[in-house]
């Protein structure tokens, strides 16, 4: 599986009726160190998918889901659960961050 590309009405319905955690990326294409950590965060995407649901935002197509969370910095990972943030981490430089800050919360 990999990761959804969310528009603002999919991310609102998958935080809020998920029965999962929901992971998001906030990223953007010009955004160097997104496309960096892009690859470990696809590995995340099929390592959880039996965990979690797994999305990404593009910050220059949803400014409004971005403003909403207040994301300052990317790229930006929320995870969700029962519609809340229960964290959340900016630049992650590696795949074994991503996975400890997803044990952390889960």
């Amino acid at each position: 599986m990999k990761e959804l590309n969310m528009n603002l009405e999919l991310f609102e319905k998958s935080v809020k009726e998920s029965e999962k955690p929901v992971l998001v990326e906030f990223w953007a294409p010009w955004c160097v160190y997104c496309r960096r950590i892009a690859p470990a965060y696809d590995k995340i995407a099929e390592q959880y998918e039996d965990k979690l649901v797994i999305g990404k935002i593009n910050v220059d197509e949803v400014p409004e889901a971005a403003a909403k969370e207040k994301i300052e910095a990317i790229p930006a990972l929320l995870l969700y659960k029962g519609g809340e943030v229960v964290g959340s981490i900016v630049a992650p430089d590696s795949k074994a961050k991503i996975e400890a800050f997803i044990e952390e919360h889960l």
